[in-house]
């Protein structure tokens, strides 16, 4: 089970790579076009938006799996095992709640977005907003877990942020 956690994440880092060389090029490849010929790809604009949305939304994955998102844990920090416990479980079921109301919007608006077009590419705008599918599932999942680490006791000390792992 750890080896296919650790594939899917290798695939998204790969991915977050790509999308950032190809967000780069773009860009650069634009600004070069501009400046130095006094013309521009207008599909280059909105495919390296497309990008940097992916690369946010699959970085917010792996960021959450990694422990690395932005926290204020002055107050975990300063309280007690028992009461830090309480206070992660509670901060994880937030999270899991938060992930739950983007999973339902996605969801609702489906539909929407998929016949909805893009005005350069054409391409369907589901291909921007549904990348907020799988990051709902996978952020929730990993919230979901840690929750229930917390909770029943398997899970007690803050979350290390540097190498990913709870102390």
């Amino acid at each position: 089970m750890k080896s296919i956690e650790n594939a899917f994440f290798r695939l998204i880092d790969v991915a977050l790579v790509l999308l950032l060389a190809a967000m780069t090029v773009m860009v650069f490849t634009n600004v070069v076009l501009r400046y130095g010929f006094g013309s521009g790809l207008d599909i280059s604009e909105e495919m390296s938006r497309f990008c940097f949305v992916w690369l946010i939304f699959l970085g917010a994955m792996t960021a959450s799996r990694l422990n690395m998102h932005m926290g204020f844990d002055l107050v975990v920090t300063s309280v007690g095992p028992t009461t830090r416990r309480v206070l992660l479980t509670i901060a994880n079921g937030l999270v899991l709640g938060v992930c739950l109301l983007i999973l339902t919007g996605t969801i609702l608006q489906w539909h929407v977005n998929a016949t909805n077009s893009a005005p350069v590419s054409g391409m369907p705008m589901i291909w921007l907003f549904g990348i907020a599918l799988p990051m709902s599932l996978v952020i929730g999942l990993i919230a979901g877990l840690r929750m229930l680490g917390y909770a029943t006791g398997r899970l007690s000390a803050l979350p290390n942020a540097q190498h990913g792992v709870h102390e």
